[in-house]
């Protein structure tokens, strides 16, 4: 414990929950994604691959979903009791909308008579999942959370608002776009054309999402203003939407590229920018214009505890995942093919 007792763990915890969602917002947002462009499919047979491609990641995307709750509550107690009420309708809201994609996913793949129900119940639940998340980081970044005495002091919709309904609809918008580049990826045929057409439509959509967020949030907030337009802070920040802006144009030229994993690669890589420029945004704030990560953190010892676990869990669970896409790599094949 001697070096968990001289090392910062709030910045631990900050720096772990980070990297948590930024892997459950890739890896589970292409899986939202596939959903999303479901009703979109030309026919049932790219449904049947597009749902093939997800059987063996699926279920394995919700461990961060999971996991990244338990960081917020063990390291940030405080910040976890006052924003799991402020966000309570939009947290069943998604739940909701998992379990039922969930249940769809399941007996969709038995066929019968009610298969075009289970497509539309899978799409539903998907962008339902979507937006709430979606909602849950608007209502985080650009609504005030009414806190008195330690405690949320507000209402059950003091999160729903218009810019957190332009956040739900721009994450549905992103992660249709990995859907699309995830497709690319991994089928092939009209399936595969169908995601590289809808890469244009739906890469316009982000882009103009990203857009009216980053207006947005420097008028509404002046220290995200003053964050990002003041000196050296600019120079700093600069290389993050020179990033995005050429990853946001490398997808856009790459969509017909034979280098089939280009688009995905690029269209993860303006999803990470994304996020690294919201955690450049908010820090160090556990709740902007509330309290810091020190002021949110739990006691020392359970932050070493809780550190030392995460040090052992995390790396065991990204060997297995990633043993995972390796046993599964390459083109997925219809099941009619591999009979």
């Amino acid at each position: 414990m001697t070096f968990l007792s001289s090392f910062d763990l709030a910045i631990f915890f900050a720096v772990a929950a980070a990297i948590v969602i930024g892997l459950y917002v890739t890896l589970d947002g292409f899986d939202l994604g596939v959903g999303i462009l479901f009703p979109f499919a030309p026919r049932s047979e790219d449904r049947d691959v597009m749902m093939e491609t997800l059987e063996p990641f699926w279920d394995g995307n919700e461990t961060w979903l999971v996991m990244g709750g338990m960081t917020l509550l063990a390291g940030f107690p405080l910040a976890f009791a006052i924003l799991l009420p402020a966000f309570y309708v939009p947290l069943w809201m998604m739940l909701f909308g998992l379990v039922i994609r969930g249940i769809a996913f399941e007996f969709r793949s038995q066929g019968g008579a009610l298969k075009d129900v289970w497509s539309w119940t899978f799409a539903a639940g998907s962008f339902v999942a979507g937006f709430c998340q979606g909602a849950i980081l608007g209502g985080f970044v650009g609504r005030s959370i009414t806190v008195v005495d330690g405690r949320f002091a507000g209402g059950p919709f003091d999160w729903l608002g218009p810019f957190s309904i332009l956040t739900g609809l721009g994450v549905v918008a992103g992660y249709a776009l990995l859907g699309a580049c995830w497709l690319i990826w991994k089928t092939e045929g009209s399936t595969q054309t169908f995601g590289r057409e809808l890469v244009r439509p739906v890469l316009l959509c982000v882009g103009v999402a990203l857009i009216a967020v980053s207006i947005w949030t420097p008028f509404a907030m002046p220290k995200i203003d003053q964050r990002w337009f003041g000196w050296p802070n600019t120079l700093l920040l600069l290389p993050l939407p020179i990033v995005a802006v050429a990853a946001w144009f490398g997808i856009l030229s790459m969509r017909w590229s034979p280098r089939e994993w280009v688009p995905m690669a690029l269209a993860l890589l303006l999803f990470q920018i994304s996020l690294a420029g919201l955690g450049a945004s908010i820090w160090p704030a556990a709740l902007p214009g509330v309290m810091t990560i020190w002021e949110a953190s739990s006691m020392h010892r359970t932050q070493a505890i809780v550190a030392g676990a995460i040090v052992v869990i995390l790396p065991i669970i990204l060997a297995y995942i990633g043993y995972g896409y390796w046993i599964f790599r390459g083109k997925t094949q219809p099941a009619a093919d591999e009979a």
